[in-house]
């Protein structure tokens, strides 16, 4: 991987990456600032402004820019996680100019209208409406929400449908005001792109905006073991066990990474190898990380007939002790760094996946690996690495997250 950084000014961090034989560019304005950052009273901001955006500037309309984006072929959307939000698109190189100004106009100058705010947060209720009746979204925020407990990351990123139904003009303008500026925000550049080319259009295009960098408040987690469950009569129980995991930087990530992988990241893991394919508990089980700045978590999904959650949740119990206290084979240990070789070789296949990868670093002060720089640290991973952060990750205290016919109370004496 080879990329170039210039900051402008104003602050502004432009980085981009150009791939040779292609015609298309992805873009995305990343911006430092999420549901983590949100006062009590801004609960969902990061995630209304998202949408209100699109609505347009004084000058353009929802309907203006949606209409230039399709008249290019593009493709333009933005998502919001706990802690950054990006707008981003896709088009081919000759349309950069037009495609980039519209994003530039609308994270510089959006219009705020009073009746296009009233309308698009009944869009944002009918989001939480649609995530709440999926009773995977639930179980996943409710385990966020339990692990993250008193922690700026506990807060939903939809907000709540009274904090959006609250939430007034000044509210969201002042929000907008405080955390979007030059400073808080890395441009990502990836295809068909030259550095200077892309460094002339943003400082044209960005280099009036002010604003400096944004804080964010930062504190370690310390979750209490205990079972939350939501009561829904669902034909399926939907279980999540997890706990404090690390942080995005810490060191140990490369080892975390191949031990997810051998406990529930593919079809050759233990998790799916002993409850889905052994025994026919399961269609979906799988193990994954959230890390976050200063901190993370950790967890196991499994989807399973509410009559077995019992068993279900002792054969992962037996496994991650099994992780924890006995390590991991040689074998596992080869296939898992197979398997990561051969998933970066392909992430870096399209515009996107690089610019999605060049932004998030750049913005969360991540290091810039090359493909074979990240091989060469997942290949470094020993099996006794593996073992030692498996005993000090999956064995301390648990939180059962769960949706189904059954209240905590019921689940407490099952958790790991």
């Amino acid at each position: 991987m080879h990329y170039e950084l210039s900051t402008l000014p104003n602050g502004l961090r432009v980085i981009t990456e150009t791939m040779p034989g292609i015609r298309s560019v992805a873009v995305g304005c990343w911006v430092d600032t999420g549901s983590r950052d949100e006062r009590s009273s801004e609960a969902g901001t990061s995630h209304f402004l998202e949408h209100l955006l699109f609505k347009g500037t004084d000058e353009l309309s929802a309907r203006m820019i949606s209409e230039t984006f399709d008249a290019m072929g593009a493709q333009s959307n933005a998502f919001t996680s706990k802690e950054y939000t990006c707008f981003w698109g896709r088009m081919v190189d000759d349309d950069l100019p037009t495609g980039l100004h519209l994003l530039a106009e609308m994270l510089q100058r959006p219009a705020f209208r009073q009746h296009e705010i009233d309308s698009e947060r009944h869009v944002v209720i009918e989001e939480i409406n649609m995530n709440e009746d999926d009773p995977n979204d639930v179980v996943f925020e409710t385990f966020s929400q339990a692990v993250f407990s008193g922690h700026p990351l506990e807060p939903p990123i939809l907000g709540t449908r009274e904090s959006i139904m609250g939430m007034s003009k000044d509210d969201i303008a002042g929000y907008w005001q405080r955390r979007y500026g030059a400073g808080s925000t890395v441009l990502a550049v990836a295809g068909s792109i030259a550095h200077d080319h892309a460094v002339e259009l943003a400082t044209e295009l960005f280099g009036a905006w002010s604003g400096g960098p944004v804080d964010h408040e930062f504190a370690p987690i310390e979750p209490i073991g205990r079972a939350v469950a939501v009561r829904r009569d669902t034909e399926q129980a939907h279980l999540l066990v997890g706990g404090r995991g690390i942080s995005r930087d810490d060191d140990r990530r490369w080892a975390f990474e191949v031990l997810n992988h051998i406990l529930g990241g593919g079809m050759s893991s233990r998790l799916f190898r002993s409850i889905r394919e052994e025994r026919g508990y399961a269609y979906s089980v799988y193990s994954f990380a959230m890390p976050a700045a200063e901190t993370g978590a950790w967890g196991v999904y499994v989807g399973t007939t509410p009559t077995h959650t019992e068993t279900v949740l002792g054969l992962v119990s037996d496994e991650l002790e099994a992780m924890a206290n006995k390590g991991v084979t040689d074998d596992e240990l080869d296939r898992a760094k197979g398997n990561v070789r051969g998933s970066l070789a392909l992430s870096i296949e399209d515009a996107n996946s690089r610019m999605l990868r060049l932004g998030r670093q750049e913005l969360t002060g991540g290091d810039h690996l090359s493909v074979d720089e990240r091989i060469a640290l997942i290949e470094a991973v020993t099996a006794e690495e593996v073992q030692a952060l498996a005993s000090e990750v999956l064995l301390g205290p648990k939180i059962l997250a769960a949706v189904g016919p059954f209240d905590s109370a019921d689940l407490e004496p099952y958790v790991p």
